[in-house]
């Protein structure tokens, strides 16, 4: 017993380096950088807290990080949304075969870079863009469909999409299907079916699918700037200021460590909700 033990203490003894190494060290040096100080656009060693004060009691700051929230709340709630009867129809109308088309076909988009596919999307939807001149041939006036949320929200749904239906779909594939079966027996129509049985019984997984696109579109920085102009920025787009405004590095430190708290507490709440049992 104890040498198996061991044995898995040393399976897992990588992965163990690996997060000392590439997350906690870099995570105790953004830390320790939040407090030091910039003289004469020098970094200098310091313990000082100034940089903490400034941007906890800016305004910016504060209106940036609801932007944030807001922005990545949306993205959440539509993609999901999106995603769901996606993800229901190929785990439980397709064949085997169509299925693994399916899923080969989601996977396709992490091929190609998330940049490139943002800067695609450019050509659809500028003033002088393919929808806007399908909408002009139709005698209708342009619509602005970038440098704002809507194309920002087109960026995260490029970004987040595919991954979500992934991981509904693998969730959906591990319902029972005798409690869909026994539903249906008892008179229970579709709708009712899924929202009072497949639903709860995958909650996990959609619940941790939500997570990922929250977390993906919190933090990204393409979107945002590419496809919403950054005149409304978002938390990266505020770092990215922060750095080349005096080379304020301390602040941006600062403002990455909000994020990361925010992002750790919003993970840690949705997995207390995902695994938490009816009547508790």
């Amino acid at each position: 017993m104890r040498s198996i033990r061991v044995f898995g203490l040393t399976l897992a003894l990588p992965m163990l380096i690996w997060q000392l190494v590439f997350f906690l060290a870099p995570l105790l040096f953004l830390v320790a950088l939040s407090f030091w100080q910039v003289r004469n656009f020098r970094l200098q060693p310091a313990f000082i807290s100034a940089n903490w004060e400034y941007i906890l009691t800016s305004d910016i700051f504060w209106s940036t990080y609801s932007r944030s929230w807001l922005y990545s709340l949306i993205a959440m709630i539509v993609t999901s949304a999106l995603a769901f009867p996606c993800s229901y129809a190929i785990a439980f109308k397709l064949s085997d075969n169509t299925r693994r088309l399916a899923i080969f076909l989601l996977v396709i988009p992490f091929f190609t870079s998330y940049l490139v596919r943002v800067y695609s999307w450019q050509i659809f939807l500028t003033d002088n863009g393919i929808i806007n001149a399908l909408l002009g041939k139709a005698g209708l006036a342009p619509i602005p469909l970038i440098n704002n949320f809507f194309g920002t929200l087109v960026g995260y749904l490029t970004l987040a999409l595919p991954l979500v239906i992934l991981l509904q779909l693998f969730s959906l594939m591990f319902v029972d299907r005798t409690l869909v079966e026994a539903a249906h027996n008892l008179n229970c129509g579709r709708i009712r079916t899924v929202l009072e049985v497949i639903i709860p019984a995958s909650k996990v997984g959609l619940a941790i699918a939500a997570l990922f696109c929250f977390i993906l579109t919190f933090g990204d920085f393409v979107s945002p700037l590419y496809l919403g102009g950054g005149t409304d920025p978002t938390l990266p787009i505020l770092i990215t200021d922060t750095t080349k405004s005096g080379q304020q590095w301390p602040r941006a430190a600062v403002i990455a460590l909000v994020m990361i708290v925010t992002l750790l507490l919003t993970a840690f709440a949705s997995v207390a909700f995902a695994y938490r049992k009816r009547g508790q």
